[in-house]
């Protein structure tokens, strides 16, 4: 008899947002959660009902760091999954993990990146260099984003 439960992974999608100095200066926005010390981060987010990962994303980035002032560079074709660490799974009930769908994005000129939003989710944001990123990224995201820049600097994105 086999026991293993299949896991319950929550659609989500996530944005390496490049600034607007892209390509030229080739940095990508990380934000620090609020409610985990020390874990730097993509913005990302559940999708809701009927939408496309397009629209979760457009909504998630203006809900999260204040603009979706944007344009859709690419997207990976595939999505990816991971797992919930104990100390976040308890709050994510009943979900095991994430599904998700990327984008890579550039914020339009003139778009302002205000982290202080309707629900805060981050208490700090910076742009960083796609090399000195793991400097700052939580653990458990690590894999995926690893997987994730592989592909669009394959693709000669970044």
């Amino acid at each position: 008899m086999n026991d293993k439960k299949e896991k319950n992974y929550r659609p989500n999608v996530a944005a390496i947002v490049l600034s607007s100095a892209y390509p030229a200066k080739c940095e990508v926005l990380i934000a620090s959660r609020i409610d985990l010390e020390d874990a730097w981060q993509f913005p990302q987010g559940g999708i809701d009902g009927n939408e496309t990962p397009k629209e979760a994303l457009l909504r998630e980035l203006k809900e999260e760091i204040g603009t979706n002032e944007v344009e859709i560079i690419a997207q990976c074709p595939q999505w990816v999954s991971y797992d919930f660490p104990a100390q976040v799974a308890h709050k994510m009930k009943p979900y095991d993990g994430q599904r998700q769908k990327y984008f890579l994005v550039k914020l339009k000129k003139g778009a302002k990146v205000n982290i202080n939003t309707e629900v805060p989710e981050f208490s700090a944001y910076k742009f960083v260099p796609t090399n000195k990123l793991y400097e700052y990224i939580t653990f458990f995201k690590r894999t995926v984003y690893k997987q994730i820049l592989s592909y669009f600097k394959k693709e000669g994105y970044i």
